[in-house]
């Protein structure tokens, strides 16, 4: 079997597939009275992942080493990590929305890598000394993986801030850290009592203070009714447009998968930068030399660690933590591909300019 000839029709094949999956996720999201074209979207990302998972065992088999040691390589495993963690948030999250979000970042991906990589770049080489190791895979692979963890979170929290048209609403979900609010701020009183609440933040209930008076036309003091009192902030925030309770469950839904798929992704980027300290020490008799490289790492892990801290400690939700996640996306590029691209280092993998 010609391995090379297997490999350049599953990248043609793999980038087709995608561009249709992509297609399909937005006319699902047109069109949602459609429900076949949430199962087609989901095949053609699992038929996408299986074929880019082929090419790499390939590309394996040819090379005879671990397929991570130029850009065409990394470019395809990282689209075959985006894919991945698309199917993992998919089936978690039941939303349709995660592939109008994700389809067309792996579908440019691998594009930019079919399409505009020069083919000298796209060949296989060997390994330069310094690659020759089990560190390759451990390290560049789980690197890789967090890229693609990332990614997709930082994608969905964009795709928040679209559902939510950007408003800062409360959520009520399990992703909401030990200092949120976790009430909706409903009491029962008698009508024998003065009810009396404190202020009740604007942010809290989606703008509006809620409590139940339990006072009915007769007095009798065992009916509950619900009082809605407004607050000055809440009456600003209810001069926007209100958002139905549809839009509602999916940016609950978005928040809490971003913030979890993000928390799958962190521990893999820490797990990458000591493993790639380790490595570097053994090659070059250093842990860090502060390569542009390591320096846009450091700075991602500084982002996520924020994003997470303020999410488990502050009780951070909704609106900043997904804008906060949304710079990351930035970052990750910055760290994966722009230092790679645009600067000399020891991670480089080659100029265009």
């Amino acid at each position: 079997m010609n391995l090379v000839a297997l490999q350049n029709w599953l990248d043609n094949a793999s980038f087709a597939i995608l561009f249709l999956t992509m297609l399909v996720y937005w006319g699902g999201a047109a069109f949602p009275n459609l429900p076949y074209l949430a199962a087609l979207g989901t095949a053609g990302m699992a038929i996408a992942n299986l074929c880019i998972a082929t090419l790499l065992g390939a590309r394996w088999i040819e090379a005879g080493y671990f397929p991570l040691s130029n850009l065409y390589e990394s470019l395809f495993f990282l689209t075959w990590g985006i894919t991945a963690i698309h199917l993992i948030a998919e089936n978690s999250s039941r939303s349709r929305l995660v592939g109008v979000a994700t389809a067309p970042v792996a579908m440019a991906i691998a594009a930019f890598a079919t399409m505009t990589l020069p083919s000298q770049m796209q060949a296989s080489e060997p390994l330069v000394p310094a690659l020759k190791s089990n560190w390759l895979m451990m390290h560049v692979s789980v690197m890789m993986l967090s890229y693609s963890a990332l990614m997709v979170g930082s994608l969905l929290a964009i795709a928040f801030l679209i559902v939510t048209r950007g408003q800062n609403i409360q959520l009520q979900g399990s992703s909401v850290g030990t200092g949120g609010y976790r009430s909706n701020g409903y009491r029962l009183h008698k009508a024998s009592e003065l009810i009396s609440q404190p202020p009740t933040p604007a942010v809290e209930n989606n703008g509006f203070a809620r409590f139940e008076t339990s006072s009915n036309g007769n007095g009798n003091g065992n009916t509950a009714v619900l009082d809605l009192v407004t607050t000055p902030e809440s009456q600003a925030v209810a001069s926007a447009e209100p958002l139905s309770p549809q839009r509602l469950s999916l940016a609950e839904t978005l928040d809490n998968i971003s913030y979890r798929i993000i928390g799958l992704g962190f521990p893999l980027l820490t797990i990458g930068i000591i493993a790639g300290g380790v490595w570097a020490n053994e090659a070059w008799g250093s842990y860090w030399s502060w390569d542009p490289k390591e320096t846009w790492a450091l700075i991602t892990w500084l982002v996520f660690a924020a994003y997470l801290h303020a999410r488990i400690t502050r009780g951070w939700q909704g609106r900043r933590p997904a804008i906060l996640a949304s710079a990351g996306l930035l970052v990750v590029w910055v760290c994966y591909l722009g230092v790679n691209l645009l600067g000399k280092g020891l991670h480089s993998y080659g100029w265009f300019f």
